[in-house]
């Protein structure tokens, strides 16, 4: 991806108010990329700059841009290659529920994709714990300064 487009580039903004009435966002495509904001109009426009600066860093480092996920198109087809202890596990598990091993295997994925998404929220979270931690005065942090 060119780097003098960046700016076109559309990501998938998500963004969330939190219980004081601020709100946080972050840029799913880009790990990381976040900000915080007392506004929509400014969280927008925080997270647009927080993009310029993550591109920036990552072509100075020489990485990818990754394509945002409404560009890429997704067949729905995976092939998948499993331990034989695996597959037997799988087939015994959608004998037992009298579904299929395609539908058996779709509802274990979409069961634990729930779970990494509610883990990576709270990673979310930490990361913008830590970096309030970080912006706070040497003495709000009890360190000598």
């Amino acid at each position: 991806m060119k780097a003098m487009n960046y700016q076109e580039i559309k990501y998938s903004y998500i963004i969330k108010k939190n219980d004081d009435g601020t709100f946080f966002g972050s840029i799913k495509e880009l790990p990381g990329c976040m900000t915080e904001g007392d506004t929509l109009e400014e969280i927008f426009s925080m997270l647009d700059d927080a993009k310029a600066a993550w591109i920036a860093t990552a072509l100075e480092l020489g990485r990818a841009i990754p394509t945002p996920y409404q560009e890429v198109e997704y067949s729905g087809k995976v092939l998948l290659r499993l331990p034989k202890d695996l597959h037997a596990k799988l087939v015994e598990i959608a004998t037992e529920n009298s579904m299929s091993l395609n539908t058996t295997i779709v509802s274990l994925l979409n069961e634990k994709s729930g779970i990494i998404q509610e883990s990576r929220n709270n990673f979310s979270e930490l990361l913008l714990n830590f970096s309030r931690y970080l912006q706070q005065s040497p003495k709000q942090m009890n360190l000598k300064g």
